[in-house]
């Protein structure tokens, strides 16, 4: 017969480690989410309470003044339709682009890979005030300032090698025997990528688009910079001169503030898995 020692329980240490990290991670995220709800709460606030002090946790009476006077007394519907239009079609044409060159990166006998994307990092990562200048400049004598046309090839620019790196990556990952079962049927290279490669793509896109979206939709400068009429400003630019000569309209902003960041809150969450797919995608491959 045969006997068992009894040991005394014991917490498991892995536990006690995921305890602590979900305990880290709540307190994370109230702080990121706690400047959220006071810019939701204010903008719910009439003028006098936005003053108040000691400032209120919750709106009294809670209003929808605010939204109604950043549409109607602002134009603010303007500044939404100028960002859609820039944003949309930029990221249409970085997609577009960046399909072509990272595919030809990823796949073709291209000479001089490695330099070619040293040169797109370095791209990416130069700062947009070293440039605002010159690019003014250029616009200028090509007769695209206040409009949309400069914006828009602007952006695609600055946005384009970051799509290039996302996209590279993300087809080095498929493998490459699903393209030459369709090169022996006879497929030709275009008809390859929009077949087989896209629809294998769609994480890696989505992650591109996204990306391009957002530093299309909140990009301050150039905007700024570029566009002074007031038919063609931006979102952020807009919003930035809500203020009067005398007064500040801290309710207006926050009420504008919150319905710009709709369609982002929006596209986060419903792409939200494909975008750490496409994020993720590749991330080994040289």
């Amino acid at each position: 017969m045969t006997t068992t020692a009894t040991t005394t329980a014991r917490p498991r240490p892995r536990r006690r480690w995921l305890t602590g990290t979900n305990l880290a991670a709540l307190l994370v995220a109230l702080f990121i989410a706690a400047p959220l709800y006071w810019l939701v709460a204010s903008s719910l606030k009439a003028p006098k309470e936005l003053g108040a002090v000691p400032p209120t946790l919750l709106p009294t009476k809670p209003t929808l003044n605010n939204y109604t006077e950043a549409f109607t007394h602002y134009g603010f519907a303007t500044y939404l339709e100028n960002s859609a239009l820039v944003s949309v079609l930029a990221t249409l044409l970085v997609l577009t682009l960046g399909t072509f060159a990272g595919y030809a990166l990823a796949r073709l006998p291209v000479r001089g890979k490695s330099p070619i994307m040293i040169a797109l990092l370095m791209i990416s990562l130069f700062p947009t005030v070293a440039v605002a200048a010159p690019l003014y400049l250029l616009l200028r004598d090509l007769g695209w300032l206040n409009g949309y046309q400069g914006l828009i090839l602007v952006y695609t620019a600055f946005n384009l090698p970051f799509a290039i790196w996302i996209l590279r990556n993300y087809f080095l990952s498929i493998p490459k025997e699903m393209e030459e079962v369709a090169w022996m049927d006879g497929a030709s290279p275009l008809r390859t990528v929009r077949s087989v490669i896209l629809p294998q793509a769609k994480p890696g896109l989505f992650t591109a688009g996204i990306f391009t979206f957002v530093s299309c939709w909140t990009e301050f400068l150039l905007a700024l910079t570029l566009n002074n009429s007031d038919r063609y400003r931006t979102i952020a630019v807009g919003i930035a001169l809500f203020s009067g000569q005398y007064t500040i309209p801290y309710g207006d902003i926050f009420a504008a503030a919150i319905v710009s960041m709709l369609p982002i809150a929006i596209l986060v969450l419903v792409f939200r898995r494909a975008v750490v797919s496409g994020l993720t995608a590749g991330a080994v491959k040289g």
